[in-house]
């Protein structure tokens, strides 16, 4: 009688499982503003595609996507702007630290909407942990996708004066100050740490996530190394590789490279300039620069400096005029001199059928196998790079091929249907435990 019992339960279960979930996607940025962004969308539009149901909470924006829950976003605040007055400064403060207002504007949120389980992207700072104790307090399971590194480094990037830095591993978070981790600055330096501390050690908030899911097998080991001992299962980004045309058997013959992304330090893009540079003596190969950032000025100059009028900067696209540049080049660079994690662009890159020179360092060797999809550097080796933009430059039926295998992996590894039913798998799991 009791195995009978337990037996429609179960099935009970299974049904309530199989059923359509109602998920709440949480972001602090409701608009594309970059990768972490990409797999925020794409995942609820994923999920939509199956039938599920999407429901949204994030930061109000000008350029916010339409969400039918926008009127529970939370406040826009600009974290960088130095025009504010002390009280603002401290409210700012406050809001980093722990958001009641984030609370409450969620619990009004849940009042309205049934929440099966909850996926959490970027929150720090604008949105806060602070949620977490709510969505806890109802009941609801939750899931986290992590895009960096905050869950052990103030500062995101795991990075200390432009060099890989795991001073906080075992929560010392008072090398934060020690360092000025955060903009060089001693006091926002101390937030980041206190922020850390509160949230780490002295209310351990990030217990009340369930799972946590990292795009690269790098960085769900480099938290464990660190001492982050939460659950955490690897899951990589997808892209539905069909909506990407690809040359099959010919190659470009525009005899251009492109970097495409964020124009900051730890991109390495100096050592780009530098590779482009030693090149330069022998060969005209058009580097070709996307996106913007804080040292696009700087970048410039170099170029300027050094006449080389081989480089060029066509500023920040997106969509169909990015790709169609992509289209033209030969090959992609990610000469990243931190710890990447599972970058959107490479798998957009491998979609349109671009081989990538990668850095050999986080999550890009994951992707970027050597021979295969294209070859990896030793991070800030500019003459490494240069001999290896050079062979594949010279090899078009190496860059064909490798650029075929880059395709057709993508399309096997990281298609939407296999991550969809991996994600599904996922929130199961979690929904059973709850």
């Amino acid at each position: 009688m009791q195995k009978n019992i337990m037996t429609k339960v179960n099935i009970q279960k299974t049904s309530e499982l199989q059923q359509k979930l109602n998920i709440l996607h949480i972001n602090k940025f409701h608009y594309l503003r970059g990768g972490s962004e990409v797999v925020y969308f794409n995942t609820s539009k994923l999920m939509e595609s199956h039938g599920h149901n999407s429901i949204y909470f994030s930061m109000h924006h000008q350029a916010n996507m339409p969400s039918e829950t926008n009127n529970y976003f939370m406040p826009y605040v600009e974290l960088d702007s130095n025009g504010n007055g002390i009280m603002e400064k401290i409210k700012t403060a406050g809001r980093i630290l722990y958001s009641f207002k984030a609370k409450t504007r969620l619990s009004k949120l849940l009042d309205k909407y049934s929440i099966d389980i909850a996926h959490l992207h970027n929150i720090h700072h604008q949105i806060s942990p602070s949620i977490l104790h709510e969505l806890k307090r109802r009941g609801v399971p939750v899931v986290m996708t992590l895009h960096d590194y905050k869950m052990v480094c103030a500062s995101y990037s795991m990075l200390s004066n432009g060099k890989p830095c795991d001073a906080c591993g075992g929560k010392k978070f008072f090398q934060i100050v020690k360092k000025r981790c955060v903009k060089q600055s001693f006091g926002k330096s101390m937030l980041a740490a206190f922020e850390m501390f509160l949230h780490h050690k002295l209310i351990d908030i990030y217990d009340n996530v369930d799972l946590f899911i990292t795009p690269s097998k790098f960085l769900k080991k480099k938290l464990e190394e660190m001492g982050f001992s939460k659950k955490i299962v690897h899951l990589p980004n997808f892209i539905d590789a069909t909506k990407f045309t690809y040359p099959k058997n010919e190659i470009s013959n525009e005899n251009s490279v492109v970097y495409y992304g964020r124009l900051s330090p730890e991109k390495g893009l100096h050592t780009l300039l530098g590779a482009v540079k030693i090149l330069n003596t022998e060969n005209r190969i058009i580097l070709k620069i996307i996106g913007d950032g804080p040292i696009k000025d700087e970048l410039e100059e170099r170029v300027e400096l050094d006449s080389m009028d081989n480089v060029k900067f066509l500023g920040y696209m997106k969509g169909e005029n990015l790709y169609k540049e992509i289209q033209k080049s030969m090959f992609v660079v990610i000469p990243s001199e931190w710890y990447e994690n599972n970058p959107m662009s490479a798998l957009e890159a491998f979609a349109m059928g671009k081989p990538i020179i990668g850095s050999r360092i986080g999550g890009i060797p994951e992707l970027v196998k050597n021979g295969e999809t294209g070859f990896t550097f030793e991070p800030g080796n500019a003459k490494d790079l240069s001999e290896k933009i050079k062979t594949l430059f010279y090899d078009n039926a190496a860059c064909i091929k490798m650029g075929l295998n880059a395709r057709r992996f993508v399309e096997s590894e990281f298609n939407p249907e296999k991550h969809y039913q991996d994600l599904l798998n996922i929130y199961q799991r979690v929904i059973k435990k709850s």
